[in-house]
This record gives C-alpha cells, sequence and structure tokens, in this order.
C-alpha cells in the first residue's frame, strides 16, 4: 500500500503534545480537550512547558497552546475536539 494511504498506526502508537505555559487560560482549555479525546481513543499524551524549554520558546511562543500529534503541528491557539479525533483516527 503507498505511504499515502496508510494510517499512522493504531492510537496507541500515537503520540500528542500539549505545548503550554503556566497561568494561560487557552492552555487550560486546551488540555481539557486533548486530555478528554486521548482518553477517548486511548492515545498518550504529554504536556511541555514553554518556559522551561528555551527551543520550544523559540519556535512557539507566539502561537501557545500548541497541539503536535506525533511530533508534527495539528493546531495552536484553540483546540478543536472533532479535528484532533479525525487527525488521531487517521
Amino acid at each position: 500500500m503507498s505511504p499515502l494511504f496508510r494510517r499512522a498506526g493504531p492510537p496507541r502508537d500515537r503520540l500528542v503534545t500539549l505545548i503550554r505555559k503556566p497561568g494561560c487560560h487557552l492552555c487550560d482549555d486546551a488540555q481539557v480537550v486533548v486530555e478528554k479525546v486521548c482518553s477517548e481513543l486511548g492515545v498518550p499524551w504529554e504536556r511541555k512547558d514553554i518556559t522551561e524549554d528555551r527551543e520550544l520558546y523559540e519556535t512557539y511562543w507566539e502561537q501557545i497552546p500548541v497541539v503536535l500529534v506525533d511530533g508534527r503541528q495539528h493546531t495552536f491557539w484553540r483546540v478543536n475536539e472533532d479535528r484532533l479525533r479525525k487527525a488521531l483516527g487517521d
């Protein structure tokens, strides 16, 4: 099967990363969505604090919260539950 049409693998093989900072209400909202979707689909997720990582800060400081799926940027600012669910189902 062509790699273009191959699925990324079972949900447990996926990883969602939420890049956030303390005191950010949009980050709190994003985390609620990430936790819900990942929990329902059995997808692991991690949280990274932009204030503790210079490279993340330089890359994403104007976009937080940022959600990565398998290391690639999926979205920023607002997380759409349906869109994230679809990305993890592909």
